[in-house]
């Protein structure tokens, strides 16, 4: 076990030449691989990172844009209309009776275009 051990330690360290100077890896034979790292990290920037940003930013402009009126849908699938917001809460008016439901800011998912239909029977007319 010692003999291998011993053996594979004096075939990676580097031993001199004929000349006497000890042969190591120039800065160049590096080059590739440092290339190769360079564009593993560019891919992961603009595969990953870059378009999560993006949706963050799109998510924060949507949440700074409610204003009382919009019909919008929470993280929880329930739907309904803002009737006033008051820093990080949003208090909504679900279904037609139109109760009052108290939810955080960041708790809305998007804002709805579809207007508030008050009867599905006037949906299918």
């Amino acid at each position: 076990m010692l003999d291998m051990i011993s053996t594979l330690l004096d075939a990676t360290t580097a031993t001199p030449d004929a000349t006497g100077a000890v042969a190591t890896a120039s800065w160049l034979d590096m080059i590739p691989t440092l290339l190769m790292m360079v564009a593993m990290v560019g891919i992961f920037y603009f595969m990953l990172i870059r378009p999560q940003r993006k949706k963050d930013k799109a998510v924060k402009d949507m949440l700074a844009a409610l204003k009382p009126g919009d019909r919008i849908c929470t993280i929880g699938g329930i739907y309904g209309t803002i009737a006033s917001i008051k820093d990080e809460t949003i208090t909504l008016y679900v279904g037609a009776q139109k109760m009052q439901m108290v939810v955080a800011r960041w708790a809305i998912r998007s804002v709805e275009d579809a207007p508030l239909v008050e009867n599905e029977s006037e949906a299918l007319v």
